[in-house]
C-alpha cells in the first residue's frame, strides 16, 4: 500500500497539540506495512501494561529505511497523540538542548529560556507525570549508544519512546523491532510506484542488484525519472560501478549497493549540473542533521568561484537543491527550510574527494558556519539560530580550524551553551577546542586565552570555584600582557575573577579588583551595559566589606544611569540594580525605606512574570522575593515573610536542587524566620543544614559559612544547648577574625550574639566586656542610629544592670531603647523585646556572591 492510499483510508483526526521538529513526509514511502503493523501493536499493548517502562527501537543497518519508518509512523498515528517530539539523538548536546526546547510547550515556567539540565530534568518529571499529556510520542532518531539516552536522557511514563540507531545493543534495553532491506514484493511495489512505467523483469533485476537496499533503491529510481534513462542502461553503468568497488575492496562504512547507485547518479548530476554537484560535496562535510539553507545560502559571500557566482543567482542556487533533491542524494525539508544528506551518502562522498581538496572543501564549511554567526550568544533571539549551528560544528571539525573568523564563532558556540545553561557541554566543548588550539597556536595565543575565560565560567557556575580561580587568574597576567590592560576581554577577565574572589571569601582584594575595573570601564567604554554591570559588581564588594554607604551610593548612581540608558522601569537590568540598591538600603539599617521599595519592586516583578518577560522561578525573581521576604521580618510582618520565603525557597530547590548557590540564601532565609516564629526544630534543622551546604558549597572556613554559624548558634540556645551555642560562635568569631577582620559587620553580629550566650552562660563581666568593646565600632562603622548599633547598646544596658553598674549620662536603656523605637516603630518584635528588658539577638543574612 502506498503513502497515498494510505492517507486516503486513514480516519479524519485531529492534531496533536504540541508538534515539534518532525521531518516532512515522504510522499513516496511505499510498504513496511508489516513492521508499521507491528510497531503499531506494541506500542498500543504498553497502554493496556502500566509497568512497560521500555523504549520501542528501530534497529538495522544504514540506509534500510529506519528514519523514514518512523517519520510514516509518526505522520499515520499523530491522532493517537498529544504531543509529538522529534530529537536528532547522534549529539549529546543536541539531545539535551532539543529536549529543553520542550519545557514551554509543557507550561514549565523559567527553564526555556533558562538552564538546560534543569529544563531536562523538569521535562523527563513532566512526561513522567503524564502532566499536561498523558498520551506523548518521543522519537530519538540515529542514537548510536544506548548509554547516550539511558538513564537521565530516556523518557518514562505514561506515553512512548521510539528510538531509530544502527547500533543493535538496543535489543537488550528496549522492546527492539529489526528493520531489514525490503522485501522482494516491497523492492517491486517501491520501482512500479516510483518508476511508473517500469517492467517488471527490468524492476527484478534492479532489486536483486541493489540488493533490496531502500536508500539505493530510492536513487535508483529517482535518476530514471528524471533522467528518462532505460532500465538496462542503468543496470549496465551500476554492474560497472559495482565491479568497481569491489575490485577497491569496498569499504566496511556503507554497502557496495550505496556507493555503486550513488556513483552513477553522481555521474549523471555531474555532467548536467556540475554546481549541485559541488554543493552536495560540501554538505558531505556538515553534520548528519538537517542543514538550514540559510547556511548554504550564504556561500555567494564566502566561497571562491564557480561556486560564489552559483549562490549569487537565485535561480542557479533554487535550481542545485531541486536536482539535489529529484536526484534522492538530498532530501529538502520545505516545512523547515532545510536539506538533509544522509550519512552513506557523506561517507561516500568524502571517500571520492580527493586528499588535496578536502582541507579546501572543509574549510569552506566552517566559514559557512561561521557566516551564519548571529554574533551575540548572550542575546535570546539568537539562541534558535545557535541551535540549528550547533549539531553542525564539531562533526565539520570547526573546532579544529585556526581561522580567526571561525574560532570567533567556536568561542560563540562555547558561550551560547553557557547562557543557555548547559555548563558542562559548554565546559567540554572549551576542552576540546583548547586542546586543539594550544596545541596549534601555543597558550599566549588571544583565542586559547579568551577560549580560557569561557571554560572559568563554565567551571563557576557548575560551583567548581577553585578551579575557576585558578584558570582565571593564570590567564589574566597572559591576557594583560598580550591584548592590554583596557582591552574588552581583559576587562571582562577582570570582572569574572573579581567574582572569583567574592566566591573565595577575599572580599578586600574582589573590591580593590573591581575599583580598578570600574575605572577602566569608565574610561573605555563610557555609559554602556558592561560599565554598569562593573559598577554593580563594586557596589557588591563594597556591602561585602561593610561599606554600606559607599555600596548605597554606587548604586544610586547606576540605578539612575540604567533608568536613562535603557529609558524604562522595568528593563530587567534597571531592576536587578534597583534590588541591589533596596537591599544596601536595608544594610544601612532603614529597614522601613528597603521594605517600601522592596514592595515595589516585587509588583513590577510579578507584572514581568504575568507578561511572560520572566518566569517566576527566574534567579532575578526568585532572589528579589528573598530580599523582600527579609525585609518583611525585620519590619515585623512575620506571617507574610514566612508565606514568601517558605514559598520561594520550594520554587528554588524545584529549578536549582538542594546546597545550589541560587538555593542557599532562601534556605538561610526561610531558617531564620522560622526561628523568629518560634518554629525551633524545623529551624533547628534547616539551618544546620545550610551550615553544611554553605561549607561544601564554598568551604568550610569561608566567612559566609562562618556567618550561618551565626544563626546555628541562636537555635542552639533557643533549643537550650547554650554550650553548644557559645562553641559555634567561638568557632564563628576565630573564622570571622582570620577570614575578614576583627571590626567587620559580619565579625561584630558574631561578638554581640556570643556577648548574649555569656549572659546565658552567667558570665555577666564577660558579656559587658564584649558589649564594651563592640558598640564603638558599630557606632563608627554603622552609625549612631543603626538598629545592630542600639541594639548593641540596649544589651550592654542589661550587662550593666545585672552587675549593678550605672551606664554613662546619654547611655541608658531607656536612651537606646528610644532610638530604636525611633528608628523600627513601636510595634517592632525586636522594639517590644528591649522593652520587656530581653536580650535581642541579630540573624545573619548571607549577601549575593
Amino acid at each position: 500500500m502506498s503513502a497515498s492510499d494510505v492517507q486516503a483510508t486513514e480516519p479524519s483526526r485531529r492534531t496533536p497539540a504540541v508538534w515539534g521538529n518532525v521531518p516532512q513526509r515522504n510522499k513516496n514511502f511505499t510498504g513496511r506495512q508489516a513492521l508499521l503493523d507491528d510497531l503499531h501493536r506494541r506500542m498500543a499493548a504498553d497502554l493496556s501494561d502500566v509497568t512497560a517502562v521500555l523504549p520501542h527501537a528501530l534497529h538495522g543497518y544504514g540506509g534500510v529505511g529506519k528514519t523514514q519508518l518512523a517519520v510514516e509512523y509518526v505522520y499515520r498515528y499523530q491522532h493517537e497523540y498529544d504531543l509529538v517530539w522529534w530529537v536528532q539523538a547522534d549529539q549529546g548536546t543536541v539531545v539535551r538542548s532539543t529536549l529543553a526546547a520542550l519545557a514551554p510547550r509543557l507550561g514549565l515556567s523559567g527553564h526555556a529560556a533558562g538552564r538546560v539540565d534543569e529544563a531536562v530534568a523538569a521535562v523527563l518529571d513532566a512526561l513522567r507525570r503524564g502532566a499536561p499529556y498523558e498520551r506523548w510520542l518521543i522519537v530519538f532518531d540515529n542514537a548510536d549508544q544506548p548509554e547516550t539516552l539511558r538513564g537521565e536522557l530516556l523518557p518514562h511514563g505514561p506515553g512512548h519512546v521510539l528510538v531509530t540507531s544502527r547500533n543493535y545493543r538496543w535489543d537488550g534495553v528496549a522492546d527492539a523491532v529489526a528493520v531489514d532491506v525490503f522485501s522482494r514484493a516491497e523492492s517491486l511495489a517501491f520501482l512500479t510506484r516510483r518508476v511508473p512505467d517500469i517492467a517488471t523483469a527490468d524492476a527484478t533485476r534492479l532489486a536483486e542488484a541493489l540488493g533490496d537496499l531502500p536508500l539505493a533503491l530510492e536513487q535508483a529510481g529517482a535518476l530514471q525519472v528524471e533522467t528518462g534513462m532505460e532500465a538496462e542502461i542503468y543496470l549496465d553503468l551500476l554492474e560497472g560501478e559495482t565491479a568497481k568497488l569491489l575490485g577497491e575492496g569496498g569499504s566496511a562504512d556503507y554497502p557496495v549497493p550505496v556507493a555503486a547507485a550513488w556513483s552513477v547518479s553522481v555521474s549523471r548530476l555531474s555532467a548536467q549540473l556540475p554546481d549541485a554537484m559541488e554543493l552536495l560535496r560540501r554538505c558531505a562535510y556538515f553534520g548528519e542533521e538537517p542543514i538550514p539553507l540559510d547556511v548554504l545560502n550564504r556561500g555567494r559571500f564566502v566561497l571562491g568561484p564557480p561556486l560564489r557566482d552559483t549562490f549569487s543567482d537565485p535561480l542557479k542556487v533554487g535550481r542545485a537543491f531541486r536536482e539535489l533533491g529529484r536526484y534522492a542524494l538530498a532530501r529538502i525539508d520545505n516545512h523547515h527550510k532545510s536539506l538533509q544528506v544522509h550519512r552513506l551518502i557523506q561517507l561516500v562522498i568524502r571517500k571520492e574527494v580527493p586528499d588535496e581538496e578536502e582541507p579546501l572543501i572543509r574549510h569552506e564549511v566552517h566559514l559557512l558556519l561561521s557566516a551564519t554567526d548571529p554574533g551575540d550568544p548572550d542575546d535570546t533571539d539568537n539562541w534558535p539560530v545557535y541551535a540549528e549551528l550547533l549539531p553542525h560544528v564539531r562533526p565539520a571539525g570547526a573546532l579544529e580550524c585556526d581561522d580567526p573568523q571561525v574560532r570567533h564563532l567556536a568561542r560563540n558556540v562555547v558561550r551560547y551553551l553557557y547562557a543557555t545553561g548547559n555548563y558542562a557541554a559548554s565546559r567540554a566543548w572549551a576542552d576540546r577546542a583548547l586542546a586543539e588550539w594550544q596545541s596549534v597556536s601555543g597558550d599566549a595565543d588571544p583565542d586559547v586565552l579568551i577560549m580560557k575565560r569561557h571554560k572559568a565560567g563554565a567551571l563557576r557556575a557548575t560551583g567548581e570555584f577553585a578551579e575557576a580561580y585558578e584558570l582565571s587568574r593564570s590567564t589574566l597576567e597572559p591576557m594583560r600582557a598580550i591584548l592590554g590592560d583596557n582591552h574588552e576581554e581583559t576587562l571582562i577577565l577582570l570582572n569574572n575573577h573579581a567574582a572569583d574572589l567574592r566566591a573565595r571569601g577575599e572580599f578586600a582584594a574582589a573590591r580593590r579588583m573591581d575599583e580598578d575595573s570600574l575605572h577602566r570601564h569608565r574610561s573605555v567604554f563610557g555609559d554602556h551595559r558592561r560599565t554598569f554591570m562593573s559598577a554593580g559588581n563594586l557596589a557588591e564588594d563594597y556591602a561585602l566589606t561593610s561599606d554600606y554607604r559607599k555600596a548605597r551610593e554606587l548604586d544610586e548612581r547606576t540605578y539612575r544611569d540604567r533608568r536613562d540608558f535603557y529609558g524604562r522601569e522595568d528593563h530587567l537590568e534597571v531592576l536587578r540594580t534597583r534590588s541591589a540598591l533596596a537591599r544596601h538600603i536595608r544594610h544601612s539599617g532603614d529597614y522601613a525605606q528597603a521594605y517600601a521599595e522592596h514592595e515595589r519592586i516585587r509588583e513590577i516583578y510579578l507584572d514581568v512574570v504575568r507578561r511572560s518577560v520572566l518566569d517566576e522561578d527566574h534567579p532575578h525573581v526568585l532572589q528579589q522575593a528573598v530580599e523582600l521576604g527579609v525585609t518583611r521580618r525585620l519590619v515585623g510582618r512575620h506571617a507574610d515573610a514566612l508565606d514568601l520565603l517558605r514559598a520561594t525557597y520550594e520554587l528554588s530547590r524545584g529549578r536549582f536542587g538542594e546546597g545550589h548557590a541560587e538555593t542557599l540564601p532562601g534556605a538561610v532565609a526561610l531558617g531564620n524566620i522560622l526561628l523568629v516564629a518560634g518554629d525551633l526544630d524545623e529551624a533547628a534543622s534547616l539551618i544546620d543544614e545550610t551550615v553544611a551546604q554553605h561549607g561544601k558549597a564554598l568551604g568550610s572556613d569561608h566567612p559566609l559559612t562562618y556567618g550561618c554559624m551565626i544563626n546555628q548558634s541562636i537555635a542552639r540556645r533557643r533549643l537550650g544547648d547554650v554550650s553548644g551555642a557559645r562553641a559555634a560562635l567561638d568557632t564563628a568569631l576565630d573564622g570571622l577574625c582570620r577570614r575578614l577582620w576583627p571590626e567587620h559587620h559580619i565579625t561584630l553580629v558574631c561578638r554581640v550574639n556570643l556577648a548574649t550566650t555569656h549572659a546565658a552562660l552567667g558570665e555577666t563581666e564577660r558579656a559587658w566586656e564584649l558589649g564594651r568593646d563592640v558598640l564603638p565600632h558599630l557606632r563608627s562603622g554603622l552609625g549612631e542610629d543603626h538598629p545592630h548599633t542600639q541594639i548593641c547598646a540596649v544589651n550592654l544596658s542589661l550587662d550593666l544592670h545585672a552587675l549593678g553598674r550605672e551606664a554613662e549620662p546619654g547611655q541608658t536603656s531607656e536612651d537606646s531603647l528610644a532610638r530604636l523605637r525611633q528608628k523600627l516603630g513601636e510595634d517592632n518584635p525586636r522594639v517590644k523585646e528591649a522593652a520587656e528588658g530581653r536580650r535581642v539577638e541579630l540573624l545573619f543574612e548571607p549577601p549575593p556572591l
